[in-house]
């Protein structure tokens, strides 16, 4: 069975002294379960792994009692140190409320219980972290899996890759091109959507939220004004309603909005939004096309290899922790602009079909980047492109 590389990270923070919960955060599907489930036998200390799904949002009671049967197996099994996992754990309410007041009371008396919390939404996860749980916790995120990963999991080709993404349990059903499509929009779209956004966040327009993803997906790789959009969307809203819905999809692991880079904060925060889904099969599972017609039309084509592209950048951009942007001023373009402290990398993505594009120069003159790289025909391959960590661009 394929191990991701996060798992060497997660074993060694529990292996060390009990000091900070360790919390795994990732989109649904990208193996956060299956990577738990892969360590505990490696772990040379007991341990119980629980999961929330299935438990009433209402019941607070249940994270506490499942604590206290990890302090009731510590105690029986002699060990000088316990692991709890909690899977799901944003289903609960009021849920770091709880988490704060188990952690703190094995603090106090000296309980060596280590503890491991996995959730798919980042937004609600970080809100109860902050509010609550301030100064004792830390965090792994788990992105969708990038193309050195498909490649050495199932031998996919930089084509597969590009068209069909990269979930992990999809992978076995590409050969049935309708199958794969309707596994990825009813099993991964729509409970993403059902479970981690309306079930556990006020929406008050969801067939507006669904749109969004769905015309977002449609757009992905390309800039679009919110007053656009809301003349393509029959449903009323504002440009601030689909900005807080789009984070929300984004919080998810779904579909983000670029801001535009203008070196300065307030400037970039009130641009149009550049589309970006985090994997590109939730582009061309909502498409007609197929896979052996896509690939010979270079117009399309060229937009799905940019969107992938942006995937792999937006993905990393979140466990890297550096920014990601796009660059526009009139006819000149950057495709995807990189920001980490003081460093500024230009990147733009060329395709056969692409025309040359004289803003990476403007761009540099006027922003002098440490670096400006071509990605595609005529600069770096995108199929090498996709295997290298873009912190190593820094």
């Amino acid at each position: 069975m394929f191990v991701r590389s996060y798992l060497k990270s997660v074993k060694q923070r529990i292996e060390e002294p009990r000091k900070f919960i360790q919390v795994i955060l990732g989109p649904r599907q990208v193996g956060k379960t299956t990577m738990v489930t892969q360590l505990l036998p490696h772990l040379s200390i007991p341990n119980i792994m629980e999961s929330a799904d299935a438990v009433s949002a209402t019941n607070s009671a249940w994270l506490a009692q499942v604590w206290e049967s990890a302090r009731l197996r510590l105690k029986a099994s002699e060990a000088t140190e316990f692991l709890l996992v909690i899977d799901e754990i944003q289903k609960i309410d009021n849920w770091s409320e709880v988490v704060k007041q188990q952690w703190d009371k094995d603090t106090r008396e000296n309980i060596n219980i280590k503890v491991i919390i996995l959730g798919s939404s980042r937004l609600l996860l970080q809100k109860g972290f902050t509010e609550s749980l301030a100064g004792r916790f830390e965090t792994i995120y788990l992105g969708h899996w990038s193309y050195k990963e498909m490649l050495e999991a199932f031998g996919w080709s930089i084509e597969q890759y590009v068209y069909f993404g990269g979930y992990p349990g999809s992978a076995i059903l590409i050969g049935d091109e309708e199958r794969w499509k309707n596994y990825i929009k009813d099993s991964l779209i729509e409970t993403s959507i059902s479970k981690d956004i309306l079930m556990l966040t006020r929406v008050d327009k969801p067939a507006l939220l669904k749109r969004l993803f769905e015309l977002g997906c449609m757009y992905s790789g390309q800039i679009l004004s919110y007053t656009k959009i809301l003349g393509q969307l029959q449903d009323a809203g504002n440009a601030t309603t689909l900005a807080n819905y789009l984070r929300l999809l984004s919080d998810c692991g779904l579909l983000g909005g670029l801001d535009k880079y203008a070196g300065d904060i307030i400037r970039k925060r009130g641009s149009s939004p550049k589309f970006q889904v985090y994997n590109n099969a939730l582009v061309t599972a909502q498409n007609n096309d197929t896979f052996e017609k896509a690939i010979i039309n270079p117009r399309r084509w060229g937009r799905v290899v940019e969107s992938s592209v942006g995937t792999h950048l937006i993905n990393h951009a979140i466990s890297e922790r550096y920014q990601l942007y796009y660059w526009r001023d009139g006819g000149n373009e950057v495709d995807y602009i990189l920001e980490k402290g003081d460093n500024v990398i230009g990147l733009e993505v060329k395709s056969g079909m692409k025309a040359e594009n004289a803003g990476m120069g403007v761009f540099a003159e006027r922003f002098h980047p440490k670096k400006v790289l071509l990605v595609g025909t005529g600069g770096i391959p995108c199929e090498e492109f996709l295997k290298i960590n873009p912190k190593e661009l820094f």
